[in-house]
């Protein structure tokens, strides 16, 4: 998600999400190659394991929930309660629904022309929620036009479109959605206590409320959202008054601790990306944490302003960066290309997603240039 304009930027933050949506793009490209270590996979589901590649979603949720202060305070004092929840809605709404239209052009059955049909889910989404000349939404009228396309696109889908597991946008929005509500209802210095306390029901109800009702996956997501939340108020909210130097110890208490009770938890809930468990959340919650404490201090020196001259672009725009590879990949679809088969395995493959990772990044700078733009 982009952060709002007015919101003030924290370099060290904007280094650790663009590193993640880089990482992000290139082990999904990864994915397709065959002959990679186990360590460059995700874990399967009934392992009591993790690889760094089942941390870069946690990792997003983190990052998701430490602009969450910064982008909310700005959009208070903006509009007040009322405006924000306003925004945090449409937020909200627009991952959920460009999540499903994705998931469900996954999930599309054999015969049916999803990528098509995909690129024509992504024009409406910018229609609604795009702008041109780097300036605000587009008219009504088409905003307006995009939504009856997706209404349209939605009609046409063979059988109807399914909820299936969200997508990763429609996740992401939901546990934004109840992270952002939490922080628009509480007081200013109740914030961190709530956050923590959020964290410990969500891990309660994957306990004793999933099982009956549902829900658990949302409840650890929104437990990682709660633990970025934590330490940005802790971090870099002036209101919290601590001195820098304290809050500093605090994260990094928080961090380990976040880390220990992950990893206690695997008695209850082993490891799992897949499932979502808490003692996965939580782990990579605290280890998040501690990866950024460590390259804040490098945010502003040469080595991090180096890494921004490449990914800030990414790190600024990550929704546009992560929808990128799935607009080349319906295009190539559509076109029935396809990668050699040389470069489909092995080191090849490595190289073919590091290759691949730079054409996203030179794609989104050229059209961050002409001005596109998503609003969300």
């Amino acid at each position: 998600m982009n952060a709002t304009h007015n919101a003030p930027r924290q370099p060290g933050i904007d280094l650790l999400r663009g590193l993640t949506v880089a990482v992000m793009i290139l082990v999904n490209e990864w994915a397709g190659v065959a002959g990679l270590p186990a360590w460059m996979k995700h874990v399967p589901a009934d392992a009591d394991a993790m690889t760094f590649v089942d941390m870069v979603f946690p990792a997003f949720l983190f990052i998701v929930g430490m602009s969450l202060p910064f982008a909310l305070q700005a959009r208070l004092a903006q509009a007040g309660r009322r405006g924000a929840l306003l925004a945090v809605g449409e937020r909200t709404a627009a991952l959920i629904v460009t999540g499903l239209f994705m998931v469900n052009a996954e999930m599309a059955r054999a015969g049916f022309n999803a990528p098509a049909w995909l690129l024509g889910a992504f024009l409406g989404i910018f229609l609604v929620w795009g702008s041109v000349r780097g300036g605000p939404p587009l008219a009504w009228p088409w905003r307006g036009a995009g939504g009856v396309l997706l209404i349209a696109l939605a009609a046409v889908y063979p059988g109807g479109m399914g909820v299936h597991w969200w997508g990763i946008l429609g996740l992401i929005g939901w546990a934004y959605g109840l992270a952002a509500l939490l922080f628009i209802f509480a007081s200013p210095g109740g914030r961190v206590p709530l956050a923590l306390a959020g964290m410990a029901a969500c891990v309660a109800w994957f306990a004793w409320g999933a099982p009956y009702v549902g829900g658990g996956g949302h409840a650890t997501h929104t437990a990682l959202v709660l633990a970025g939340l934590a330490a940005a108020v802790l971090l870099h909210d002036p209101d919290h008054m601590l001195a820098p130097d304290r809050a500093t110890r605090a994260a990094l208490l928080l961090g380990f601790l976040l880390l220990a009770v992950g990893l206690s938890l695997r008695n209850h809930f082993p490891l799992s990306k897949i499932n979502a468990t808490p003692s996965w959340g939580l782990a990579c919650a605290g280890a998040t944490l501690l990866v950024y404490l460590a390259l804040r201090p490098l945010a502003d020196a040469a080595p991090g302003r180096a890494a921004m001259r490449v990914l800030g672009d990414a790190a600024r725009h990550p929704l546009l960066a992560y929808l990128l590879p799935s607009v080349i990949g319906a295009v190539l679809a559509l076109l029935q290309a396809q990668w050699p088969a040389a470069l489909g395995a092995g080191w090849a493959g490595i190289a073919r997603g590091v290759v691949f990772l730079a054409a996203v990044l030179v794609l989104l700078r050229l059209l961050l240039r002409a001005g596109v733009r998503l609003k969300l």
